[in-house]
């Protein structure tokens, strides 16, 4: 059976849109769906990368070309106002989560992108991240002290540098096998790799 690595950062938008297929490819092609969290910034700043939206005229670009592929995929979509958003806490508390609660994963991986892709909000404000959190059923002092724990610090960082190692510089990046594959526009690549892997 195949396996599917999705390394990702919730302040992707191109990964929110990868969020709403793999799941799909994953029972599609029998293949097992890993969530793998990292901290885009730091592998941004370990490889030299930067965000799309750094280039205006790119910027300009990417904006109609996410509308494009939500209306494929028919998914709802919404550019969040406050981007960038810090996501440090929001990716520890996903790395955090896996190592201590992982039945809370998928509810935690909806509620986020839902509030950064969807019906976009500031997660980067304490009190709006605490809504957000009490409505997918985590107790918001709970979430705190857990991306408060060295050991889920740790383990962000190594995740990130283990991602960096593997030639990883950007988000979302998907692994079948040792194959790499970079961009929500590469699922089909996916899709066929998973096939011949299982």
């Amino acid at each position: 059976m195949a396996t599917i690595e999705f390394w990702f950062d919730f302040g992707s938008p191109t990964t929110y849109l990868a969020h709403t297929q793999l799941p799909r490819i994953a029972r599609e092609t029998g293949a097992t769906l890993v969530w793998r969290p990292m901290l885009l910034g730091g592998v941004f700043k370990a490889t030299g990368n930067a965000s799309p939206v750094t280039v205006p005229a790119k910027g300009r670009w990417m904006h109609q070309d996410l509308q494009r592929w939500a209306r494929r995929w028919d998914v709802p979509f919404a550019f969040n106002p406050h981007f960038p958003i810090n996501t440090l806490t929001l990716m520890r508390g996903a790395t955090g989560l896996q190592m201590r609660q992982p039945q809370a994963v998928p509810g935690y991986l909806d509620a986020v992108f839902h509030a950064m892709w969807v019906r976009p909000r500031d997660l980067g404000d304490p009190a709006v991240l605490a809504e957000v959190l009490a409505g997918a059923g985590l107790d918001p002092a709970a979430f705190q002290a857990l991306v408060a724990d060295p050991e889920v610090k740790a383990a962000l960082v190594a995740a990130t540098e283990e991602a960096v190692a593997r030639g990883v510089f950007g988000a979302p990046t998907v692994f079948v096998g040792d194959a790499m594959f970079f961009g929500q526009d590469r699922l089909d690549f996916v899709r066929e790799a998973a096939l011949s892997a299982g």
